[in-house]
């Protein structure tokens, strides 16, 4: 059934093999941003989003992650937001479960469903890189429970509170984004797992997975990790990226592995490069 206290923004990058399913899970009626990283099919793109009544913003050149999901934020009108990655699918019921948590939690800032992969096995973020001494410990939750982090590729909040803490860093590209987002909604309040919602996510297929798109990945991976280190206090946020770099250069799967070869090479140019400038978006 629709549901019209929730907007759901995406982030597409040709992301047109994966698109159609996540906007069929959606409950028709449901408002639908989509923010497009300029793709190279924009023409089929708005061709989908309006056989589906979303609403599409294309942005003229790539503007990372985060910063997309700000503009598509800044198009709603509804008291949630659901931050929603394009290789997603929604399963029955999970807008209700997520809304029903947010009475319930009233002082929860934000919240992630059960994500799972294409196998039906449960995938859950233990920790952060930014605070790795914070972890869940322990078995897989089988009930509501409160998180120290949410993983971006399901994030549900109240609009009020996202506007309140900024959104998300627009220094970020692209990674990392949603540790932070978390550690700052963490401030006005719990973070929390729901259970009863339920999403399928396609890790890693929101773009095409060629080595050109894992390097271009791997090289904002780098620098958002240098960024993000340094403004949560690490002592040495560059030299540590810079250490994990060389290191995954190192491996033997960038001998005899393409595609995780330019992703690791592509790691490691990142990171050299935050060494100059800390890591912050170039734009």
């Amino acid at each position: 059934m629709p549901n019209s206290s929730v907007t759901i923004i995406t982030v597409s990058y040709n992301s047109m093999a994966v698109l159609p399913a996540m906007l069929k899970s959606v409950p028709k009626g449901t408002p639908v941003v989509v923010v497009d990283n300029a793709s190279s099919d924009a023409g089929a793109l708005k061709a989908l989003t309006d056989e589906y009544g979303a609403i599409l913003h294309l942005n003229t050149n790539n503007v990372g992650f985060g910063p997309a999901c700000n503009q598509g934020a800044a198009k709603a009108q509804t008291e949630f937001l659901l931050f929603l990655n394009p290789d997603a699918e929604l399963q029955a019921g999970a807008l209700e479960a997520l809304i029903q948590a947010a009475k319930t939690y009233p002082d929860v800032s934000g919240f992630n469903p059960r994500i799972l992969d294409q196998n039906g096995n449960q995938s859950f973020k233990r920790g952060s890189k930014i605070k790795p001494k914070e972890r869940w410990k322990g078995a897989l939750p089988t009930a509501d429970a409160v998180v120290s982090v949410l993983a971006g590729s399901a994030i549900f909040c109240r609009r009020a509170v996202f506007e309140e803490i900024g959104g998300f860093d627009p220094a970020i590209f692209m990674y990392h984004e949603d540790d932070d987002l978390s550690l700052r909604l963490r401030e006005h309040g719990p973070l929390m797992y729901c259970h009863d919602a339920k999403v399928v996510h396609l890790s890693g297929h929101g773009s095409p997975r060629l080595p050109a798109v894992a390097a271009f990945k791997a090289y904002y991976s780098a620098r958002s990790r240098a960024y993000a280190l340094g403004k949560y206090g690490h002592p040495r946020p560059k030299l540590a990226t810079l250490v994990a770099a060389v290191f995954r250069a190192i491996g033997p799967d960038t001998l005899f592995i393409k595609r995780r070869r330019a992703k690791n090479i592509g790691y490691l140019k990142g990171a050299l490069s935050a060494f100059k400038d800390g890591g912050r978006n170039p734009s």
